[in-house]
């Protein structure tokens, strides 16, 4: 069977011809669409055509990428200046399955005499767009071109056009020159460049198609990519095939005076006049086009302001507001078209707006002897999803520049945390429950978020250090583990300098504690009175120590008659642990709240006989693993940390000890997930699940015992599990559904214990078997040999609604049956010899449920007794 592009394109030509001959008139035209659903998109054709010619088609035919074609009714007719009309096609269409798709629009009437497309008549005029579906991208909308390719162009003269593209995501938007496009989305055989006195360019950043200067008169078609990209992903591209009409003319182009890029904060108005001047004296239409002008939000205004002889002055207006925030900047086009009456030539220019976030306000710290609480005023922009805080040791000295979001790279500051919310204007700095460092300038700088990632200006810089406190605590160190009589030693470095205050004494010493390494719930345990201070030591028993971490502080008073007062306050916490199991191993992540440095940590594991703990391993970080263990034997650990305050005068080194805690290793770890591919053999009606094992040494357990397979047949069930691979070295399952081949699939692994990994992601969906084939030759002779037309497919089709017609448009045959089974009779007669014509729409389970394919196409009816279909014997 032919081709499907190539029947389409045949079959235009023939119809077309036959009723209107060789009529041309296609002048320019793009396709865009926009995003339904996961696979349902609008798609919109715009095409540019002479309004002079006798062709004009109110319809045109999609070849979608996925086999499948429809009928696009025109759904809109513009009048535009120089005999050009503006066509606009609608259709929608949905996709069997993510992936990648070229749409193809053609029309055999390309305009005739286009100088540099070899016999540019019979060349099929041709749009394409190619899209992306991907689920991991998210949903996506072309960019929009707002302004048309309707101008001329004169010898000698700069020539610039500019599609004015808006992309509503958000998107980044490039640009570059390509060849014109023939049948199927082909480049065109024979074609050239137009020919330019110095350059013929693409700037790939504004999209000025630049033709410096043309040198002959007459019709010539260029074309553009428009390409789309996100996250460094390309994902789409836009062709645009444009044809500039040249003359040889003694009419000067308007000129608008040069424009300036704006960086503005959200809430600035941008307002400037445009002023544009004619050498002729020829009165001035300027227009503005771009994503400003059509967004929802307080869109910009273009309005006339005055005019004289060769001059003509227009002023933008556009109050920006939080909504118009993105990281990509929007581009206005600004056009200027003289009235001459031998010919109108324009002048194009185009800047940039940027909209960038107000930076927030108010930041202040509060710092505490381990933690500092930022806090900051909310934000002006109600859409900014949340906060984002940086901190750097030090003070930077950053001011951001005019147009400068977010933080350089080079200043030192890292991310620490985010909020969630506009309204949550609040952030503990603990460094992750590890606690800050006494002696440490903090500094921070908070950015506001808003929804598609961009920063903010930054606010400006604020730096706290934590309260080192009076008196400095040395020891919170634990001497006995039990649940009952536990005991723990705290100590304190005795004060000095106290004749400063002065505090005369005597003294007292309040001892607090609080559970818990934050000292959030502070009870008075102990006091003690002293004239020296030299008591500086509290041993708090009994207590349960066993896997429980309290914090203390020590208040000391000046406790002198008449004159009692706080001097000061010292606060710092046990040392605990928390044990996590794992496969043959364990664990250990230490956890503390005190001010000085601890440099290391020793850890000790109780030996086999239980009388005594040998050291097993030290380190600086605050985790340790314990590797090669067995699976369900007890081990039992205590810590030592060794640290300083690295002040003269203060106990050095810093010795103290954790609880004794024990734990347990197990094989709670699941395999990791497997890599999963999946496809179609849409001949053998299955689909083939592949998957890989886990590499030795990546980090992934490698006891897999079994996989399961889970499946769901369209986009909108959950998956179901349906069925078990028994053996961990089969990584090949063939699934044989039962109403349709499309399907999503997601694969899990699971040990010899029963741990089971997360599915495979992302879930991988197919829909690419398209088996419905219509023969367009038969042979109803009544010789029992292709006396049937009988459509090739399988059970997945639920019905069709074929229709078979004659030359002359009269119906012939209709048939609900998917194979169709047409004994080439109408009523009761077989039909004459010749070519019928026919429309089938093939209603099918898809991916996304029961879908409509359309099919048309050509059958050949040869009733001839012994005939045969080409490339056949006789019996």
């Amino acid at each position: 069977m032919l081709d499907l592009r190539r029947i389409v394109a045949i079959l235009l030509i023939v119809l077309i011809v036959s009723v209107k001959g060789f009529a041309t008139h296609n002048r320019a035209g793009e396709i865009t669409y926009r995003q339904i659903s996961d696979l349902t998109f609008e798609l919109t054709i715009t095409t540019f055509t002479f309004t002079l010619s006798a062709a004009d088609r109110d319809e045109l035919m999609v070849d979608w990428g996925d086999n499948t074609t429809s009928i696009a009714p025109r759904v809109e007719e513009v009048l535009l200046p120089n005999f050009y009309k503006r066509n606009k096609y609608i259709k929608e269409h949905t996709f069997p399955g993510p992936g990648v798709y070229e749409i193809i629009v053609q029309d055999p009437n390309r305009n005739w005499g286009v100088l540099n497309i070899p016999n540019s008549v019979t060349v099929i005029f041709c749009l394409k767009t190619t899209m992306m579906i991907n689920p991991s991208v998210g949903y996506n909308n072309t960019p929009v071109l707002l302004n048309p390719p309707i101008d001329k162009a004169a010898i000698g003269r700069v020539f610039i056009h500019n599609p004015a593209a808006y992309d509503p995501d958000g998107d980044s938007i490039s640009y570059s020159r390509t060849i014109c496009l023939q049948e199927n989305g082909e480049p065109i055989e024979g074609y050239t460049f137009p020919p330019a006195s110095d350059t013929l360019y693409v700037d790939p950043v504004s999209g000025d198609y630049v033709w410096d200067a043309p040198v002959d008169s007459g019709k010539f078609n260029i074309a553009m990519n428009i390409e789309e990209w996100r996250k460094g992903i390309k994902i789409g591209n836009i062709v645009r095939d444009i044809q500039v009409e040249v003359y040889n003319t003694t009419n000067n182009p308007p000129e608008n005076q040069e424009l300036t890029d704006y960086c503005v904060e959200a809430g600035t108005v941008v307002e400037f006049d445009l002023i544009s001047t004619d050498i002729d004296g020829d009165s001035i239409i300027q227009i503005a086009n771009g994503g400003p002008l059509i967004v929802e939000e307080s869109p910009a205004e273009f309005f006339y302001i005055s005019s004289g002889t060769g001059l003509s002055v227009s002023r933008f207006r556009w109050q920006t507001t939080c909504e118009h925030v993105r990281e990509r900047v929007y581009h206005v086009v600004f056009k200027s078209e003289d009235t001459n009456r031998q010919l109108s030539l324009v002048d194009i220019d185009n800047m940039a707006i940027r909209v960038i976030g107000p930076a927030p306000e108010g930041l202040s710290a509060y710092p505490s002897s381990n933690s500092i609480s930022l806090i900051w005023n909310k934000s002006i922009c109600t859409n900014v999803t949340g906060y984002r805080v940086y901190r750097k040791n030090g003070v930077s000295g950053f001011i951001p520049d005019s147009c400068e979001i977010g933080l350089p790279p080079d200043i030192g500051y890292e991310a620490i945390g985010e909020t969630e919310s506009v309204e949550d204007t609040m952030l503990l700095d603990n460094n992750s429950g590890i606690g800050l460092m006494k002696g440490t300038e903090y500094c921070y700088i908070v950015v506001a978020l808003f929804p598609d990632g961009t920063e903010s200006i930054a606010s400006e810089e604020y730096c706290s250090v934590l309260v080192q406190g009076t008196p400095l605590i040395t020891n919170v160190s634990i001497t006995e583990t039990d649940e009952s009589n536990g005991s723990i030693y705290i100590a304190w470095a005795k004060p000095k300098n106290l004749d400063t205050i002065p505090a005369n004494g005597p003294y007292e010493y309040n001892i607090f504690r609080s559970p818990g390494i934050w000292g959030e719930n502070y009870s008075l345990i102990g006091t003690i009175n002293t004239v020296d201070l030299d008591d500086t030591t509290f041993v708090d028993e009994p207590v349960n120590t066993a896997g429980f971490n309290y914090s203390y502080k020590i208040e000391l008073y000046n406790d002198e008659g008449g004159s009692r007062f706080l001097i000061g306050s010292g606060e710092a916490s046990s040392l605990g642990m928390d044990i996590e199991p794992a496969d043959e191993k364990l664990s250990l992540r230490l956890i503390k709240n005190v001010p000085w440095v601890n440099m290391e940590y020793v850890i000790y594991r109780q030996d086999d006989t239980g009388m005594s703990f040998d050291s097993v391993g030290v380190t600086s970080d605050s985790l340790f693993i314990d590797y090669g263990l067995e699976n369900g034997k007890t081990y039992c650990y205590l810590v030592k940390s060794i640290g300083t305050y690295n002040r003269p005068g203060i106990l050095d080194p810093l010795i103290n000890y954790s609880y004794e805690k024990c734990g347990i290793p197990v094989d709670n770890e699941p395999p990791c997930p497997p890599d999963l591919n999946v496809s179609s053999n849409c001949d053998s009606l299955y689909n083939e699940l592949t998957w890989n094992l886990p590499v030795p040494g990546s980090g992934c357990p490698d006891d897999v015992a079994n996989y399961k397979i889970f499946y769901k047949p369209t986009l909108k069930e959950d998956l179901e599990f349906i069925h078990t691979v028994e053996s961990p070295l089969d990584t090949v399952f063939r699934h044989y559904p039962d109403f349709t081949m499309a399907g999503c699939y997601a694969i899990s692994a699971v040990d010899s214990t029963g741990n089971e990994s997360e599915l495979s992601s992302p879930v991988i969906c197919v829909d690419t078997c398209n088996y419905y084939e219509i023969p367009n030759v038969f042979t109803p002779n009544n010789d029992s040999y292709n006396d049937i037309l009988r459509a090739r497919t399988t059970d997945f089709v639920i019905r069709v609604d074929m229709k078979i017609y004659s030359r002359s448009g009269s119906l012939v045959y209709e048939t609900s049956d998917p194979y169709i089974n047409w004994d080439g009779r109408y009523n009761g007669k077989y039909v004459t010899p010749g070519i019928y014509y026919y429309h089938c729409d093939v209603y099918e389970n898809r991916i996304t449920g029961v879908e409509t394919r359309h099919y048309s196409g050509f059958i050949h009816v040869i009733t001839e007794k012994d005939a045969r279909l080409p490339g056949e014997g006789k019996k």
